[in-house]
């Protein structure tokens, strides 16, 4: 078995927890993970989506970065990284990690994804029209679509979001 392998099949048990819904006990089992094999970029990366779910910003971007130190072209990485930036309101930062996702796969969905909701974050609706008509040229599963679509709704005027108080009724 290649050592890629058995990276792999280290954090396999810590994806499927996260992937469950259970993020506080991914991340026990991918630390263990971390430190049993410091190197491991994929327990490193899964630490950070799971630091990611429980809103852990500095902790997730913290396992996102040092997955990228350990294997710079990382792609699902740099996307968790730059989501991670993106809800930590560093939106310039977050945009650069989406342009180097792009670089590396120009219409990557996941990318697409995370540079829309920047511009969109970031208020330049023009930006963010054409990632998120870019993001959905590339077949997302449905219930993303559906956002993806309902957002563009608002960015182009056609509905009214509701205001937060609002939601509450």
């Amino acid at each position: 078995m290649s050592i890629e392998d058995a990276r792999w099949d280290a954090v396999e048990d810590g994806v499927e927890i996260l992937r469950e819904g259970d993020a506080t006990g991914a991340i026990a089992l991918l630390t263990r993970v971390s430190e049993e094999d410091p190197d491991n970029e994929y327990a490193l990366h899964y630490l950070g989506a799971a630091y990611f779910e429980t809103q852990e910003w500095q902790r997730s971007l913290k396992a996102y970065l040092s997955a990228l130190e350990l294997s710079p072209g990382y792609l699902g990485a740099i996307i968790g990284a730059g989501h991670t930036l993106r809800m930590m309101g560093e939106l310039d930062k977050a945009l650069r990690m989406g342009k180097q996702a792009l670089l590396k796969r120009k219409d990557d969905q996941d990318a697409l994804y995370l540079m829309g909701l920047a511009h969109y974050q970031r208020g330049d609706k023009a930006a963010a029209i054409d990632y998120f008509e870019r993001f959905l040229l590339s077949r997302p599963e449905a219930e993303v679509r559906t956002e993806i679509q309902g957002l563009l709704q608002v960015l182009r005027g056609q509905v009214v979001p509701l205001e937060e108080d609002d939601q509450d009724d």
